[in-house]
């Protein structure tokens, strides 16, 4: 079986579809970075299509939006053929998610419902002076 383990960005707003059975699966275009810069300063991309199942496809998907950074463990990577549209065939390398995590960039979509308002901070209170230890007696416990 081949893994695949690395940091990658999110390469397009993920689509959540349910197959028959009702299992969520959520399409994930992921964006892996390698080797050195070309002469355009640039490093080649190695795009994979990879797929989330379940709750897990539910609960993220407003989070992998497009430009997301992520850290993901791949499995069962393979070549896939497909159809071009202008006619021919073309490869795409495909996986399956086993482990995501959230790294940084991109945009959370909005709720359905607004979020409720913060509640005001209030301002922290200051230590005394002295470190606040003045109170403390000679006696220590230990």
């Amino acid at each position: 079986m081949i893994q695949i383990f690395g940091l990658a960005r999110v390469g397009r707003d993920v689509e959540v579809r349910n197959t028959t059975g009702g299992d969520a699966v959520a399409s994930v275009s992921l964006a892996f970075s390698y080797g050195r810069k070309g002469d355009d300063g640039k490093k080649p991309t190695q795009w994979v299509d990879a797929a989330l199942w379940g709750k897990r496809a539910e609960a993220l998907a407003p989070y992998l939006t497009k430009g997301t950074l992520v850290t993901v463990t791949l499995e069962d990577a393979h070549i896939e053929t497909f159809q071009k549209q202008g006619g021919g065939e073309g490869v795409k390398l495909a996986a399956r998610i086993t482990a995501i995590d959230l790294a940084g960039g991109g945009e959370k979509k909005p709720a359905l419902a607004p979020a409720p308002k913060p509640q005001q901070r209030q301002a922290p209170q200051r230590a005394p002076a002295g470190g606040g230890f003045d109170d403390m007696g000679e006696d220590v416990p230990f």
